[in-house]
């Protein structure tokens, strides 16, 4: 049953895909590659030398399950640096990857017959960690409104049986930025309803033009007792296979995410927690500010090539890195000759154009398609380039 479960979520298509692949290479033709979620950079120094130096030093042994305590400290001063509220570090756990501290969160708070609403499209994860805790995932549709759940919505999937609700924003595959007012209905809503807030905000420090992100503790503190913020270090300093996140959470959800991680993991790697833990201690913000940059650089750039498509409408892209694309009436218009699905489109770029895509059917939406802007301009425009080129052919 947990296998079936787990199945259920995986993307679909992926021996056409392979498929789809050895046509590109058959043909010859480079494959550029828009489906992976993390940006193309070099090291932040501080993390290099704190890395270097910990190995120099020797340090090889376990640290407390849920981190280095200095670590915890200086997360609890960031988080409190962005709340504007004080955090303490038996408020933080460090844990392998967002990934893990969504998990924890998923095993700490949940129990079978329990409902989780998650509004679509999502980040496939989220419903495939619900369902392992036993707990069914209740989705709320957002693409008439940008992405963004209206409230009302919301509203109307709340049952006795809610425990919780997922807030993705900078969202991950949308590129949505959640407004203040979305926010704090959500906040009003769970206090009122006595359910949890799991706010995911990993792409935070990712928004573009006239965007903010909003922590959701910042807008309403008295959701701060039935909320679990999640973050990590893989986005914001580009250091995906580092594996180190972290959640902030009320002290006994923080005790029992330690209990479940002893049990499983135990603690982060040693080395990368130094490395991170350096980091904080010498950050002047000049890595994050190249990294914004070089993003916004690359987000105009792919905008304009995207605005030469024909029947997609090009999407607003308001944080993160993502260039999420509404499909349905492309696909409308060419659902007798050419594609019923985003599958068959993933395929047919990946084949005809030597582009690799993400199909929205990985997230819940069988009309979109994600496209990272995370790798070398050059790349980025002539894949784009590509893909305008092949959509606005077909007929």
């Amino acid at each position: 049953m947990l296998a079936q479960r787990i199945v259920m979520f995986k993307s679909s298509g992926t021996a056409a895909a392979r498929a789809a692949a050895k046509a590109a290479a058959d043909a010859g033709k480079e494959i550029i590659d828009l489906t992976a979620g993390e940006i193309w950079s070099d090291l932040a120094p501080a993390i290099r030398d704190g890395a270097i130096e910990a190995i120099h030093k020797g340090i090889n042994r376990y640290t407390d399950t849920i981190g280095l305590i200095e670590l915890r400290e200086a997360l609890a001063r960031k988080v409190s640096l962005q709340t504007g509220q004080r955090w303490q570090s038996d408020e933080v756990a460090v844990t392998s990857g967002a990934k893990q501290a969504l998990f924890n969160t998923a095993m700490a708070l949940l129990n079978p017959g329990d409902e989780v609403i998650i509004p679509s499209p999502y980040w496939t994860t989220f419903p495939a960690q619900i369902m392992i805790a036993g707990a069914t995932p209740v989705f709320v549709e957002t693409r008439s409104n940008g992405y963004v759940p209206l409230i009302e919505d919301i509203k109307a999937a709340v049952t006795e049986q809610t425990r919780a609700i997922v807030i993705n924003t900078p969202a991950n595959p949308t590129g949505a930025v959640y407004d203040v007012q979305t926010l704090v209905a959500i906040a009003e809503l769970a206090i009122n309803r006595n359910f949890w807030i799991i706010f995911d905000e990993c792409y935070g420090d990712f928004v573009h033009r006239h965007q903010t992100h909003h922590p959701i503790v910042s807008l309403v503190p008295e959701v701060r007792s039935r909320t679990v913020a999640i973050n990590a270090f893989s986005k914001s300093l580009a250091l995906t296979g580092w594996r180190v996140g972290y959640l902030s959470a009320p002290k006994d959800v923080v005790n029992a995410v330690k209990a479940l991680q002893s049990h499983t993991t135990s603690n982060p790697n040693v080395i990368a927690q130094h490395a991170v833990l350096a980091h904080l201690r010498q950050d002047d913000g000049a890595y994050q500010a190249n990294l914004r940059s070089q993003l916004a650089r690359s987000r105009q750039i792919g905008l304009s090539v995207l605005s030469g498509l024909s029947r997609v409408p090009v999407p607003n892209a308001q944080g993160g890195f993502y260039f999420y694309l509404d499909l349905s009436e492309l696909l409308k218009a060419t659902a007798s000759s050419v594609a019923v699905t985003a599958d068959d489109v993933v395929n047919s770029l990946l084949s005809e154009a030597g582009v690799a895509a993400v199909s929205g059917t990985a997230f819940g939406d069988p009309s979109g398609l994600r496209l990272s802007y995370g790798i070398p301009t050059e790349m980025l425009e002539t894949g784009l380039s590509r893909l305008v080129e092949m959509l606005n052919s077909w007929k």
